[in-house]
């Protein structure tokens, strides 16, 4: 199901205002990619993307075309690892944010 544009509009006004909310977003996103859930994580990113910097200021960081961005975090895209990373690093690098990994003590196989 699409999502409504008030929907959308509730999503980007609240990352416009509230920081952390962003961030959580953001975080989410690649969260939910690094524990192989990669159709959440695109959803996510997407989300982030258009409440936030947008595909066509995206695009100009990453020097590629927009459509092609969109696509990727599309519901049939199928994002090549590099363009993925490469897209998280710019995304990344507009928050201010550091990633890090910690040990799971809960999920220790």
């Amino acid at each position: 199901m699409p999502l409504t544009k008030d929907f959308k509009d509730t999503i980007k006004a609240r990352a416009e205002r509230d920081p952390e909310f962003r961030a959580g977003l953001f975080r989410e996103a690649v969260e939910a990619m690094l524990s192989d859930d990669l159709e959440t994580g695109k959803v996510l990113l997407r989300d982030y993307v258009n409440a936030t910097v947008g595909f066509e200021a995206l695009a100009q960081d990453m020097d590629k075309d927009p459509k092609s961005l969109m696509r990727m975090l599309s519901a049939k895209g199928n994002p090549r690892a590099d363009n993925l990373l490469a897209m998280v690093s710019r995304l990344k690098q507009r928050e201010g944010m550091a990633f890090s990994m910690v040990p799971d003590t809960e999920h220790r196989v």
